[in-house]
């Protein structure tokens, strides 16, 4: 049998959620209309960026199946994820695509030592025989810097936040996935130590033949890590293409205003806006036409009242009427 072409695919992903505003409901689009693929074969950092509210987490639940589309598809390897039934998801699809959350803390239970986690992974998907499984653990930790004699017998609380955070992902690896779902892992952790599970995940793509899907709202590590990255606003995907070229030459105007939202060690560039971030999120979630209109410095009239396609340019897709002259 061919293996398919995809190893993930999502074609025109949409989740809504019905809010509730006093007798009446309002259709709130999370996500709208997603569409990338990544390719079996080819292992790479997918980074998925964008401010908090822009639907990067609820897209990774979906992918994770732990929310279902409302419109579209999302497809892994040929089999819509949506439709695989609990025994498929238990036995290969969990097996095959593995989380690591932003809270490594709150995966694991205060009251159990650390590698009893560990050592369940490897029973529950029958990895190695129990005979072997010491040594196959102690293998996968020293693949994050670890080794078993660190976590074996200790709780939790009893690690660093890199430490927590490196068993999460050393848990992840114990059943070989081809795909990992990082969402938000470094927010937590000091720069320092951000840098160092960035780097862990290059040399898991480039050593392991690992695909990731790094989630954040941090552009550095975003850049410095990822081969494409795909930035979202309320939902939509305005800008995907090689990270080089939407960071290093950002077209969307989002895209660019959100690279010049990055602090920077200057007395002369201090911010001064005070914005209502709940206000904003709802009124661009709701607004017809292109949902950055309202703080778009090229904003058009069509804008306004027109939701703009992705149009193909320069490497990428830009969902902007800016770049609609230029493809034609």
């Amino acid at each position: 049998m061919q293996q398919p072409k995809d190893l993930l695919s999502a074609e025109h992903l949409t989740k809504i959620f019905d809010i509730r505003q006093g007798f009446s409901s309002k259709a709130f689009h999370a996500v709208d209309d997603a569409n990338f693929q990544l390719v079996t074969g080819k292992p790479e950092i997918f980074s998925i960026a964008g401010e908090s509210g822009s639907g990067k987490s609820t897209l990774a639940k979906m992918i994770l199946g732990m929310e279902l589309p409302s419109l579209g598809q999302l497809t892994y390897k040929g089999k819509p994820i949506a439709n695989l039934s609990k025994k498929e998801k238990r036995s290969w699809f969990y097996s095959e695509v593995q989380p690591v959350f932003q809270d490594p803390f709150a995966a694991f239970s205060p009251l159990k030592r650390i590698d009893h986690y560990l050592f369940e992974t490897v029973a529950n998907y029958k990895v190695v025989r129990r005979s072997e499984a010491d040594k196959y653990i102690n293998g996968v930790l020293e693949e994050v810097g670890l080794s078993i004699a660190e976590v074996k017998g200790r709780y939790p609380n009893e690690l660093s936040g890199g430490q927590a955070q490196r068993v999460a992902i050393a848990r992840a690896l114990i059943t070989k996935p081809s795909l990992i779902v990082a969402d938000e892992p470094v927010s937590m952790l000091d720069a320092s130590l951000r840098m160092s599970i960035v780097n862990m995940f290059r040399k898991l793509k480039e050593e392991n033949g690992v695909t990731i899907i790094y989630i954040t709202h941090d552009l550095a590590t975003a850049y410095y890590s990822a081969d494409r990255i795909a930035v979202m606003l309320r939902g939509w995907i305005v800008e995907m293409g090689p990270v080089e070229k939407v960071l290093g030459n950002p077209m969307h105007p989002y895209t660019q205003n959100l690279k010049d939202s990055i602090p920077q060690a200057d007395p002369d560039k201090v911010w001064d806006k005070t914005t209502n971030l709940a206000e904003m999120e709802a009124d661009e979630y709701t607004r017809k036409g292109c949902r950055f209109a309202g703080r778009c410095p090229a904003v058009m009239d069509k804008c306004k009242t027109q939701e703009p396609p992705s149009f193909q340019h320069d490497g990428r897709a830009v969902k902007c009427f800016l770049y609609e002259d230029a493809v034609a």
